[in-house]
């Protein structure tokens, strides 16, 4: 069981039988030692973000979800495949679920698919995804300074803002939580 305080961003909890993840955390203490404890969750199943407000003395039941390793396999266009190394189950997994996981991943990736209850709930990708610009403009000469930013396409479809410095061809670190431009392989 889980105290008001434990429920961080990113901490996952079961409410009424669904498994929530916990995307704001917000504490308000309160005079005489209570505190009141302001927390956005979204459900892992479909998705929706609610709020919820837990007193000092309330216990929040943990979910029992799991991680297993998969590769992703192929898109059909509608579906995701991905299988386990080690079991070669696969499990196809609708667009609308893979959602923006699908500008990250690339055919032969490892990746994680969290369970609940046996049912997928989340495609957990790494912090970080190398990928190559397929496509960026090349830059004036002379204007080379670090802080201009220029579109770049990247193998899978994304397009993210670069420094000026990198061209097609490059390999770039990409934030999979912001989508933002890490660095440049070296």
């Amino acid at each position: 069981m889980y105290q008001p305080t434990d429920l961080k961003k990113g901490v996952v909890c079961q409410i009424d039988g669904k498994p929530y993840r916990v995307i704001e955390y917000a504490q308000k203490v309160m005079g005489r030692g209570g505190s009141i404890v302001n927390v956005r969750l979204k459900n892992l199943i479909d998705g929706s973000v609610i709020p919820k407000t837990f007193k000092g003395a309330d216990k929040i039941e943990r979910a029992e979800v799991t991680s297993r390793p998969v590769q992703y396999l192929y898109s059909d266009g509608t579906d995701f495949h991905f299988m386990d190394p080690e079991s070669f189950e696969q499990y196809q997994l609708n667009t609308d679920f893979v959602d923006t996981a699908a500008h990250y991943l690339k055919e032969g990736d490892g990746l994680n698919l969290q369970f609940f209850d046996g049912t997928v709930i989340n495609v957990e990708l790494p912090k970080n995804i190398y990928l190559e610009v397929t496509y960026t403009e090349d830059v004036v000469k002379g204007d080379t300074t670090s802080s201009v930013l220029k579109d770049a396409t990247l193998e899978t479809g994304l397009v993210i803002k670069v420094p000026a410095f990198i061209k097609t061809g490059d390999i770039v670190s990409v934030d999979t939580a912001t989508g933002e431009y890490r660095e440049r392989k070296k």
